[in-house]
């Protein structure tokens, strides 16, 4: 029988609302079949719903605060960003209290998630990663798909971290604002290659002072549409994902900025601590803020924004 549960709608990676990715969080999923959350997801067309619940036995014991369930329109993930970041705010916000005041404990699918507080921010410890060379195949059709030259890939590789990603460095950030590529070409890579998303990516700072006028209009939207609060990026990344319809991009993607973050600094081709943008040619203005601590783990932090607060009969 449905009755009424706690929902709220979240805006994560931006301080200013509906400039970020949004996510819809059922703050009480006991109950749900598996089929009762597949179709409310579906029903709220958002790129991410989760559903609260309370941590397994054995995760509690090791310090779970809470269990969550991430569901796409299509199917359920493993582990995801936004979900994460924008998940804890809402149980925060409903009245959460962590068993550790210095650290949330998230338990999902790829296992237990720390987050921490960085002051109005959170931010969550990037899970284990696996990644990998891509194959001469997959290297040689990847400029095509991209439309690019092939001397405009700088560095390629496969990023495990729960999802499937394929990660491009490009050679600069008109490269990645300026990208149109095959959408259909991409969606056949990564049904024969095995990754659901492809990302991109450049460092701003070896990026041209170029006036706007010359740029194309993607890019001058992208310049020209920067968000008073938001911080100058370091980096610029843009995700494309697979949407069970056909290819679309995503506004900003914590799990893959965690696994672009573990894969770019280990290799040096970014800092130890960077602000990346991603979302500035679709007219978001997501900002992620990426550190490595004295032990090597990387955080993934981002603000996140209560939009919609109420109830939901499900």
């Amino acid at each position: 029988m449905p009755r009424p549960r706690p929902f709220t709608q979240v805006d994560v990676f931006s301080a200013q609302p509906y400039l970020g990715n949004a996510l819809a969080v059922v703050l009480d999923g006991t109950g749900l079949s598996d089929t009762e959350m597949q179709r409310f997801a579906a029903w709220t067309n958002l790129s991410e719903t989760t559903f609260v619940l309370p941590p397994t036995p054995e995760a509690a014991a090791a310090g779970a605060d809470y269990r969550v369930r991430i569901f796409t329109t299509a199917y359920e993930m493993p582990f995801a960003g936004h979900p994460t970041l924008g998940t804890c705010h809402a149980w925060l916000a409903h009245g959460g209290v962590p068993k550790d005041p210095a650290r949330i404990v998230q338990q999902c699918q790829v296992g237990l998630v720390p987050l921490r507080r960085e002051g109005a921010r959170l931010a969550f410890a990037a899970p284990a990663l696996r990644r990998r060379t891509p194959d001469a195949v997959l290297l040689q059709a990847l400029p095509r798909a991209l439309g690019v030259a092939p001397q405009q890939i700088r560095a390629a590789q496969h990023l495990d971290n729960g999802p499937q990603h394929f990660g491009v460095w490009l050679d600069s950030v008109d490269t990645v604002l300026g990208l149109q590529p095959d959408l259909a070409g991409l969606r056949a890579l990564m049904a024969t290659h095995g990754f659901s998303g492809l990302g991109v990516a450049a460092s701003h700072a070896n990026a041209a002072q170029a006036p706007l006028i010359g740029r194309s209009n993607r890019e001058a939207r992208a310049f020209g549409a920067r968000a008073p609060e938001a911080p100058e990026p370091d980096l610029e990344v843009r995700f494309f994902f697979d949407r069970g319809d056909g290819v679309g991009e995503d506004p900003i993607t914590g799990s893959f900025n965690a696994s672009l973050a573990q894969w770019l600094v280990a290799e040096g081709h970014a800092p130890a601590s960077y602000v990346a943008a991603q979302g500035r040619c679709i007219g978001r203005e997501g900002r992620v803020f990426v550190a490595q601590d004295g032990a090597g783990q990387v955080w993934v932090g981002g603000d996140a924004v209560s939009c919609i607060t109420g109830e939901i009969k499900l």
